[in-house]
């Protein structure tokens, strides 16, 4: 299963300058919940702006010039999935990760949060017909937000790498 994790303002905004823009406990506590034990799959500024690799979490950086050090380095995206298609991988950012990696998933689980921010790193439009929802859970905190899962309708392969 290859899912994508993000949480996207009402502009889909995604970032800015390397932080996320805003503060949800519970967001975060549910992502933790989520990749837990689990593939985590990352661009190298994703990494970077981190810091450290993720606990508990196989950590994976995309990068075609990075090594960095008791993580897993790839210089593609096909490369890690095809390493790890036995696991379960969440790809977690940034930008252009997740842009490439919409052909691929089986399964998002996207935090709409519905507010306004500035940014400048943003979620890629997608073809929502090529997804179902499958669920939708609306949280109404001082930052109100709404959990959104969806399931493709049509799996894509991934090509095996020799």
């Amino acid at each position: 299963m290859i899912s994508l994790i993000v949480a996207m303002s009402k502009t889909r905004v995604i970032g800015s300058n390397g932080k996320i823009p805003w503060s949800i406990k519970g967001e975060q506590k549910r992502f933790k919940e989520l990749t837990t034990g689990n593939v985590v799959i990352m661009g190298r500024r994703t990494y970077e702006d981190i810091g450290q690799p993720l606990p508990n979490r196989i950590n994976v950086v995309i990068s075609s010039n990075s090594n960095y050090n008791n993580i897993y380095n790839f210089k593609t995206l096909e490369e890690a999935i095809n390493y790890f298609n036995d696991k379960e991988i969440f790809i977690i950012g940034g930008e252009r990760l997740y842009e490439e990696a919409l052909y691929y998933v089986d399964r998002m689980y996207i935090t709409e949060i519905n507010k306004y921010y500035d940014g400048d790193t943003y979620f890629p439009e997608f073809n929502i017909n090529d997804f179902d929802i499958i669920s939708r859970e609306y949280v109404y905190e001082i930052i109100p937000y709404c959990y959104v899962t969806y399931n493709r309708k049509v799996k894509n392969k991934v090509l095996k790498i020799n």
